[in-house]
């Protein structure tokens, strides 16, 4: 895989530019730009080089038609104002541009062609169509590591066609999940929440074989709590895993990987209710865990004090509520403090724990945080990602 940054003659190439600007879009309105401000640094990097620049994204499933509110128009005005240059947004049907002498009528260097996935072909990764946008530029960079994990046009037939290379930020997520999947500084710890075990059943598997502690937080945590003979109320689980939690209980003592997880809780009637810490064998009936408590708190900040390498993918608890906040602030706050004192290498991702770190403004106090959620757990689960695949 070769990486922009390493590649002299830039001036004035049309670069066609693969992004991830699938950002939240509330009437026009962008409300989380954490994906937008992650892909400056190589916007930057080829306005320098005096490139011109042909975007290239998505903004939700318009599902090969044209759908006025999924427009890229408010994040083209969005990357104007951070980056103080016109960008121009290109609404032409892509299919009618004949060649890349097309962005000479033009004076701006920056261009966003109108949302892929208005056309079919692009999920369909059509080979003529991915040759169409290859005729539009020079060379091809892909910095989208989040769409990486689709087989789509411009993500992977489009590479076959043009000099292709990884982008600023491409590089810095693999290099990352390199450091916590293959280059790793022992000990290393997976924190893992959400709702559903079968959803993370492979990324837990593969990382047993690599880990040596994994903790089990969050709505998944509540179905090793049932397993091993409590009473969970309430609580959010899922169904049949039995099966599934004696294969991860029975494949951590082979692998020497020590599995963690809640031993006391909070507990409420309801979301909106006020919280009660109990021990798992307390829970009654009608009450659901909502947090983690203090003991387990305890115990997980101890095994972050003894990791070298942290990746963290899931809240603790419905932390959307701070009366259930708690232990995903105090998980945050160890890491952050580990990470300023230069004791741990820390990574991570998913939608859930972005939001989080968000709302702490804390993202820029992890070594690594990944926006990809897709890509970023299969790369966890050690499958190959198709646009990987292409670049190299």
């Amino acid at each position: 895989m070769r990486s922009i940054i390493n590649e002299k003659n830039l001036n004035n190439k049309k670069i066609l530019l693969r992004l991830d600007l699938n950002v939240p879009l509330e009437k026009d309105k962008i409300s989380d730009t954490t994906r937008i401000d992650k892909i400056l640094p190589t916007l930057n990097f080829l306005i320098k080089e005096k490139s011109k620049i042909i975007i290239l994204s998505h903004v939700g499933r318009p599902k090969g038609k044209i759908v006025k509110e999924l427009s890229l128009e408010p994040i083209r005005e969005e990357l104007q104002n951070k980056l103080e240059k016109k960008v121009k947004l290109i609404s032409e049907n892509i299919k009618e541009i004949k060649n890349k002498n097309f962005f000479n009528n033009y004076d701006e260097e920056i261009f966003i062609l109108e949302n892929i996935r208005f056309y079919s072909e692009e999920e369909q990764n059509d080979i003529e169509f991915a040759k169409l946008l290859s005729s539009l530029g020079d060379m091809y960079v892909n910095d989208a590591f989040s769409c990486s994990h689709r087989a789509h046009a411009s993500i992977y037939e489009l590479p076959k066609f043009l000099p292709s290379f990884s982008g600023l930020q491409l590089d810095s997520e693999v290099n990352a999940l390199n450091k916590i999947t293959s280059e790793i500084t022992r000990p290393i710890t997976c924190i893992i929440g959400g709702s559903k075990i079968s959803t993370k059943i492979n990324v837990i598997k593969n990382l047993i074989t690599k880990f040596d502690n994994i903790v089990i937080v969050g709505g998944m945590a509540n179905n090793f709590i049932e397993y091993f003979g409590n009473n969970v109320g309430k609580s959010i689980k899922e169904k049949n895993c039995d099966k599934i939690i004696e294969e991860i209980i029975n494949l951590s003592k082979k692998e020497k990987c020590k599995i963690i997880y809640p031993q006391d809780v909070v507990v409420s009637k309801d979301l909106n209710g006020s919280p009660q810490t109990k021990a798992t064998h307390e829970i009654l009936s009608d009450e659901m865990i909502l947090d983690i408590g203090p003991k387990t708190i305890k115990e997980i900040t101890n095994i972050i004090n003894i990791s070298k390498t942290l990746l963290w993918n899931g809240p603790a608890g419905y932390f959307e509520n701070p009366n259930f906040a708690n232990g995903s602030i105090q998980i945050a706050k160890k890491i952050i403090e580990n990470n300023k004192a230069n004791k741990i290498f820390s990574v991570a991702g998913g939608g859930d724990t972005v939001s989080l770190l968000n709302s702490l403004n804390a993202v820029n106090n992890f070594n690594f945080v990944s926006t990809a959620g897709g890509a970023f757990l299969e790369y966890l689960e050690g499958k190959t990602l198709p646009g990987i695949t292409a670049l190299n």
